[in-house]
């Protein structure tokens, strides 16, 4: 393949490419940095709150994000389609593009598939949270949903804990049997079975009503709450929102976003990055929850990190 000169054309990395490059150590790595340079607030990244266009009578939605961070030099804007119905129609609910930009030029670099990007920056950020917010001696993780988004977790979440058992209950038989075949987890009858006991719990439900209730869960335990991502949606019930320490990846966000957070009025405690850079110390022995809605920057850094090692793989003739 010829080197990506100025007058190229962009390139274009395709979902498996981006799947190949993204090593996810390196993610984790990339999202904490980019968490906490985000929460500093010193103009090191650039990120307004994501414009949303509904197309109501498609059950559908366009996301558009863009973001800017300085100390990674990278620029983009992620394009994100969310249909609920899509299942039906045999395609999958989220759809995502990403179009990197040179940062010094407003140059087209690449577009490349978003699919598989925000499944494992978004569970990267879980990860993060887990990493700070969790007990050290976590052995017991439950998955309510059993999605792209849950298989990510499980791979993203076994960087920081080493758990025993892993247990999931998703609403779709089929789709949990088969997920908990692949990742080695216990397929449970309820949502309360598998959550009982557990000390990471994720939820990563298409759900608009709770799906997950405090009487269920351990003191102690850590919450990851990434779906119910629009203002009148919800996972989790007001008993898991008031009495559990609430962190966020962005408080702006949130307030205008999460359903879990407004419609139940808990206190934001902080953002995960300012508790990652140790400006904030939260008790890790109460109930935590850290309320997921994804962040610009996240994809930004993301991108950024897939395309440089596209760039040094094809100089090395390796694509």
């Amino acid at each position: 393949m010829s080197s990506h000169g100025k007058d190229a054309a962009p390139l274009y990395i395709d979902s498996a490419t981006v799947a190949e490059l993204l090593k996810p150590d390196e993610l984790m790595s990339v999202v904490e940095t980019s968490l906490i340079d985000f929460s500093r607030r010193d103009g090191s990244v650039v990120q307004p709150v994501r414009t949303t266009v509904p197309v109501e009578e498609h059950k559908g939605l366009l996301y558009m994000m863009p973001g800017y961070s300085r100390n990674a030099s990278s620029l983009a804007t992620k394009f994100v389609a969310f249909f609920q119905d899509n299942a039906d129609k045999g395609l999958p609910s989220h759809m995502a593009k990403i179009v990197l930009f040179d940062p010094s030029t407003g140059r087209v670099l690449a577009l490349m598939d978003g699919g598989v990007m925000t499944e494992l920056r978004t569970a990267a950020a879980s990860a993060v949270a887990t990493k700070y917010l969790s007990s050290k001696n976590a052995a017991v993780l439950a998955i309510l949903g059993s999605g792209a988004q849950a298989h990510s977790h499980v791979k993203l979440l076994k960087l920081v804990r080493d758990f025993k058992e892993i247990r999931v209950w998703s609403p779709t038989l089929s789709h949990m049997q088969a997920f908990a075949q692949e990742v080695g987890a216990v397929a449970c009858g309820s949502a309360e079975e598998a959550v009982h006991d557990a000390d990471v719990i994720v939820t990563v439900t298409s759900a608009a009503e709770p799906v997950l209730f405090g009487k269920w869960v351990k003191p102690g335990a850590h919450i990851n709450a990434v779906g119910a991502c629009r203002s009148t949606w919800r996972e989790l019930d007001d008993e898991v929102m008031l009495t559990s320490t609430v962190v966020v990846d962005s408080r702006e966000g949130a307030v205008k976003e999460s359903g879990d957070i407004i419609l139940s009025k808990a206190t934001i405690a902080c953002e995960l990055g300012e508790v990652a850079s140790g400006a904030v110390t939260v008790d890790a022995t109460r109930t935590t929850l850290f309320k997921s809605l994804g962040m610009a920057v996240e994809d930004v850094v993301s991108s950024k990190l897939v395309y440089d090692r596209f760039m040094a793989q094809q100089k090395a003739g390796d694509l």
